[in-house]
């Protein structure tokens, strides 16, 4: 067992010292302090207590330039506690947590302004649209981020227009992990027009090819409508349909067409929320939909039981509930109800729980509980635990 480098406290304490930026430029401090205990069947306990510290420094923009350097260390009080994804054997047996000791570049980029397109080049953190298929795992502690070129372009009117070529993917896993990051070969495009009163509708194509995961290499197609309208004074019915192809590509010595579609239904006031939902990741020839590039802890169930698509494909019907409490906590509750596509038997079901509270516009606490009840054999029980406080300058 080792101590941590720095107490929260004096992570805090270091904020006030900390050396003036040069004039203009703008100095950020993100401390992420957690524990993650996982209970597993078959495997001893996790327990993962880390502190994450990013530290990025960016200049005041001159003539449309702008850039960003940012810097990650993660730390762990006893990094044998857990699984760090196989990279401690101290840690065998034990149940994944996979958020690795390590310090790494987090982004480096330079960006360019001009009119209405703005070009992005460097180690960058891309999210398009709801991250089902292109995130940053921001949930991790290790962010995923990705070596592009991104061109972004506003000239239409209430339109977006993104095109992005991935050299190398950044994975939360770390560099000394054989699958830490990814050489790609990647085109990502994308539209989105929010002319419609009802709401905004997305169309897509990613092109993902990656030479050192050649199995993951995939093409996208797809198109979302996604918006929200008033039912009365106090009360808006939100809704998201979507709707993707996929097929092998690139590097991928596969043979499938899997289809994804999500229906979505929610009525949001300011007490709270309630959401239904529906979603299927598709299977042909023995290969699920992928998403290997996805925010995957944002959905599918917070003990992360799916990381790839099964075999068999995967539908997922969920019910999210949201509630603002007094005293400023933040309540969100969830239940998942897991099938396969192409039959077999369902995986099993998920409850999730999180509480959460902000103190002033830079810390914020939560709590969150995630408890997966197998229905098949081939899949674990699970429990996870999380308790978490991140301060953000």
């Amino acid at each position: 067992m080792k101590t941590l480098p720095l107490s929260l406290a004096a992570c805090l304490l270091a904020v006030t010292t900390l050396p003036a930026a040069p004039e203009g430029a703008r100095l950020s401090l993100n401390l992420r302090l957690r524990s993650e205990d996982v209970h597993q069947s078959g495997l001893r306990d996790g327990t993962a207590f880390t502190l994450r510290t990013r530290l990025g420094l960016s200049p005041a923009p001159v003539r449309g330039w702008s850039a960003l350097l940012e810097a990650e260390n993660i730390v762990a009080l006893d990094g044998d506690s857990y699984s760090q994804s196989g990279l401690n054997p101290g840690g065998a047996g034990r149940a994944v947590v996979p958020d690795p000791e390590g310090t790494e570049l987090n982004q480096a980029w330079v960006a360019f302004t001009g009119g209405h397109t703005t070009v992005t080049a460097g180690r960058q953190r891309l999210v398009l649209d709801n991250a089902r298929f292109i995130g940053d795992s921001g949930w991790r502690q290790n962010m995923q981020t990705f070596d592009a070129v991104r061109v972004q372009d506003k000239t239409l009117e209430n339109t977006v227009l993104t095109y992005a070529w991935l050299d190398r993917i950044n994975r939360v896993l770390g560099d000394r992990h054989p699958q830490g990051y990814w050489q790609s070969n990647s085109h990502l495009l994308h539209a989105s027009y929010t002319g419609f009163a009802a709401g905004t509708l997305t169309g897509y194509a990613y092109l993902l090819d990656f030479r050192s995961a050649a199995a993951q290499s995939c093409a996208t197609y797809g198109a979302s409508f996604a918006g929200a309208t008033p039912v009365s004074s106090a009360l808006k019915l939100a809704y998201r349909a979507e709707l993707a192809g996929q097929t092998d590509y690139g590097s991928s010595a596969l043979d499938y067409a899997a289809t994804y579609y999500l229906l979505e239904l929610g009525l949001t006031a300011s007490a709270g929320g309630l959401t239904l939902g529906h979603e299927v990741l598709g299977a042909d020839n023995g290969v699920g939909f992928k998403t290997p590039l996805a925010t995957l802890h944002a959905f599918n169930g917070w003990a992360d039981l799916f990381p790839t698509t099964p075999a068999a494909g995967l539908r997922d019907t969920y019910l999210k509930v949201s509630a603002n409490l007094p005293g400023g906590l933040k309540a969100l509750a969830g239940h998942h109800w897991f099938t396969t596509e192409r039959g077999g038997p369902a995986p099993g079901r998920e409850f999730d729980l999180q509480l959460l509270r902000k103190f002033g516009p830079r810390v914020t606490v939560l709590g969150k509980y995630a408890n997966f009840r197998r229905s098949a054999a081939a899949y674990p029980q699970v429990q996870k635990v999380w308790a978490q406080v991140e301060f953000a300058y």
